[in-house]
């Protein structure tokens, strides 16, 4: 029996992408179930199926329910844990909880100035000091990661750490936010990802665009997939 993990809509949802790439890179079975973020009956939808106010939630084989993002997380952690989902290595292990929890908690800048929109890119955005000091902490989680690993992915191969960044470098690339070379590879790398395009094709096939996350005045711009 497989995982059922419920979501909002693809476009949108960065913490039903956190929950989508927690599962799909490390091939565990999971079922999806779509709610509707800003829906009528949203908040009823999550309670019928066992989750409080949020997505994603998820319902285990063996009848378990973790109801957020980090909780999806440590439950992977702990039970595919020769899937190398995070660095076996205890130190590098640590850290990589570390920055999950910080990313779950944190950067909470960019995450209220800069949605997640996977449908479109954004020129002509002006960043704020507080954005662009969230921006200054990710390099600094980059460049010391990847600097060890040589990526393409924090720790090397794609683990749950990435999952969880995985909105954030969207955010880079769809508001032309100023990066490093170093960030700007991590952000090719989570964008031309399988899973993570599975996961935006699935979003570019639902009809309904939600009006609060359109950014006009801004120009939209071809969202960056770095294809030929």
């Amino acid at each position: 029996m497989a995982y059922e993990l419920l979501i909002g809509q693809q476009s949108y949802s960065s913490w039903s992408l956190r929950g989508w790439l927690s599962f799909a890179p490390f091939d565990i079975p999971v079922t999806l179930r779509k709610v509707e973020i800003y829906g009528d009956s949203f908040f009823q939808d999550v309670a019928a199926f066992g989750g409080h106010r949020t997505v994603p939630a998820a319902r285990t084989p063996d009848g378990g329910l973790l109801t957020d993002s980090l909780a999806i997380a440590w439950h992977i952690a702990e039970t595919f844990a020769d899937r190398d989902v995070l660095p076996s290595d205890p130190i590098l292990r640590a850290e990589a909880m570390s920055i999950i929890s910080e990313m779950h908690d944190g950067f909470t800048a960019i995450r209220g100035a800069c949605q997640v929109n996977l449908r479109t890119a954004w020129a002509g955005f002006e960043p704020s000091a507080a954005v662009l000091a969230d921006v200054a902490r990710f390099e600094e989680i980059l460049d010391r990661a990847m600097t060890r690993s040589g990526g393409p992915f924090l720790y090397g191969a794609f683990t749950l750490a990435d999952a969880f960044y995985a909105p954030l470098a969207t955010r880079l690339l769809t508001y032309c936010l100023p990066m490093s070379g170093t960030a700007s590879a991590y952000a090719e790398a989570i964008v031309t990802h399988p899973s993570f395009v599975e996961w935006r094709e699935a979003g570019m096939k639902e009809t309904r665009e939600i009006a609060r996350y359109d950014k006009a005045p801004l120009k939209r711009i071809p969202f960056p997939t770095f294809t030929e």
